[in-house]
């Protein structure tokens, strides 16, 4: 699918009621939460850390995976949430990213999640006349079987992520086809309660479908492929108490750009929950190449508050 022509005035309309949808979005998340009776708010039913933390792209999971958890603390009968800010430093590039979550029932997450790219070196180096770039991800993820500690069957839950630049004039003229696309997920996770030398170990596993380009930054399919594509990633972690986690997760991507070859990503990281109310995690990333600047990595830090 190739990018369409935009009229200037019929895209900067487009534009301009997209950047709304992020606040519309929360501000109808945070009523629907304030609205609901106490006894629907999230309580003790779950255990700690079960809600993973917040992701780039807002859905629950660890850092950069998705995994088959939802977000908050909600049982069958509650409404679960959560606000998240995420900072990562690769050196060359700072990416910020800022969202929230609502879970129904233990059974429907809904997110949402702003993203942006502070170009640094790359903009000194080129001479751009962007400083950064931005985009919304639009979440949605549904448990559909399983249980994450219970049963003999693993938690799997289908998600889709939508995704949309909020300028992708730079992306598409190094050669991206489009400034927006959808991922398409299904995950599976399970947490042995006694496994790693009697610590509970959590498993996770992802297939996704993408067209995205460094997740959509970068914008979406390319010279080199633009049909999409499946990708796995994988998350393993192991919890050494109630409130500490340790983990790596890997995360394959499609290289669809000439211009700006893509190398997978991955992590090593550490999780504090001291309330299910406040998490904070903290990784070293392994981004690769990333917009022809070799060997992207450095810290990530990620604080989550839960309701």
């Amino acid at each position: 699918m190739h990018a369409a022509t935009r009229s200037g005035a019929g895209g900067a309309g487009r534009r301009a009621a997209m950047s709304k949808w992020p606040g519309a979005l929360l501000s109808a998340a945070l009523a629907g939460l304030a609205s609901a009776p106490a006894s629907a708010i999230a309580g003790d039913g779950r255990l700690l850390a079960t809600g993973g933390v917040s992701m780039i792209e807002g859905s629950s999971g660890g850092g950069i995976v998705p995994w088959a958890t939802l977000s908050g603390y909600g049982t069958r009968d509650e409404l679960g949430s959560v606000l998240f800010a995420t900072h990562v430093d690769s050196g060359d590039y700072r990416l910020d990213v800022q969202g929230a979550a609502l879970t129904v029932g233990n059974r429907l997450e809904l997110s949402l999640a702003r993203q942006r790219l502070d170009l640094g070196t790359l903009q000194d180096r080129l001479g751009l006349p962007w400083n950064a770039l931005g985009q919304e991800v639009f979440g949605a993820k549904l448990r559909v079987y399983g249980d994450l500690v219970y049963g003999h069957a693993p938690q799997v839950s289908v998600g889709v992520q939508y995704k949309r630049l909020r300028d992708g004039t730079l992306p598409l003229a190094i050669g991206a086809r489009d400034d927006h696309g959808t991922d398409v997920y299904v995950s599976a996770s399970r947490l042995f309660l006694q496994a790693a030398g009697g610590y509970q170990l959590l498993l996770n596993g992802t297939l996704r479908a993408t067209r995205a380009n460094q997740t959509g930054l970068l914008g979406f399919g390319g010279d080199r492929r633009n049909a999409h594509r499946l990708v796995g990633e994988a998350s393993a972690a192991i919890v050494l108490s109630p409130a500490w986690v340790v983990g790596v997760e890997y995360r394959d991507k499609p290289d669809n750009l000439g211009f700006a070859r893509e190398q997978a990503w991955a992590d090593a990281f550490v999780a504090w929950f001291p309330s299910k109310h406040v998490s904070l995690a903290a990784a070293w990333a392994e981004l690769g190449d990333i917009a022809t600047l070799t060997d992207q990595r450095g810290p990530y830090l990620s604080l989550q508050v839960a309701f």
